[in-house]
């Protein structure tokens, strides 16, 4: 992850939130970076290696197997944590498809990360702990029902974990996780199970 490029600390509270959101939305990102919002200011995040978009191609293709025609999967859509004043743009998200139709067309405005039904974060060898520690606790504090954490950086091995029954104190109250190479099972809405032996560098691992 960059260091940070914009921080704003002339405006309080709310007007920092609304600052530093206006400036996210005015934002020029080269083709495969993402900005976030984290800790009051915006940060760049690098386009990812071909492992990691090799893994989330293989995670996405397998939920839409199952995936219920009210519900969507986005990879670049921008999610606001509201009760921790971030924005973050998973790898992949599940959302109501009556919510982005809902959506004003001509604005880049993040989601509610609370409508979220799944998010989706790969880590790579720079952000690995932030999708540990930060995220884990910002999706949990928004109430998203589960998170998936693909850490294939994770020091016992390539792990992937998925987090339900979230708490309002930044964690979650569930954890499964595997390694890659066996099958990790999703439960409804979804019903699926993610086959992890299909991931690029799973065999190395």
């Amino acid at each position: 992850m960059t260091a940070a490029f914009v921080e704003n600390s002339h405006a309080p509270g709310a007007r920092a939130w609304d600052y530093l959101l206006q400036t996210w939305r005015e934002l020029d990102v080269p083709e495969g970076w993402r900005a976030e919002i984290d800790e009051g200011q915006i940060v760049l995040v690098p386009p990812p290696h071909a492992h990691h978009n090799g893994i989330a191609a293989r995670v996405q293709r397998r939920l839409y197997t199952t995936l219920p025609n009210d519900l969507e999967i986005y990879q670049t859509l921008g999610i606001h944590v509201a009760p921790l004043g971030k924005l973050y743009v998973p790898d992949l998200v599940v959302m109501p498809t009556e919510l982005i139709a809902a959506a004003a067309p001509e604005t880049s405005d993040p989601l509610d990360a609370a409508e979220a039904l799944l998010v989706v974060e790969i880590t790579s060898g720079g952000n690995a702990r932030e999708d540990r520690t930060k995220k884990y606790r910002a999706y949990a504090r928004a109430g998203v029902p589960m998170y998936l954490l693909i850490d294939r950086f994770d020091t016992r091995g390539a792990m992937s974990t998925l987090f339900t029954e979230p708490n309002e104190d930044g964690t979650f109250k569930h954890t499964d996780a595997v390694p890659f190479g066996k099958p990790l099972a999703l439960p409804a809405p979804f019903d699926v199970s993610i086959p992890t032996e299909e991931f690029p560098g799973a065999g190395a691992s």
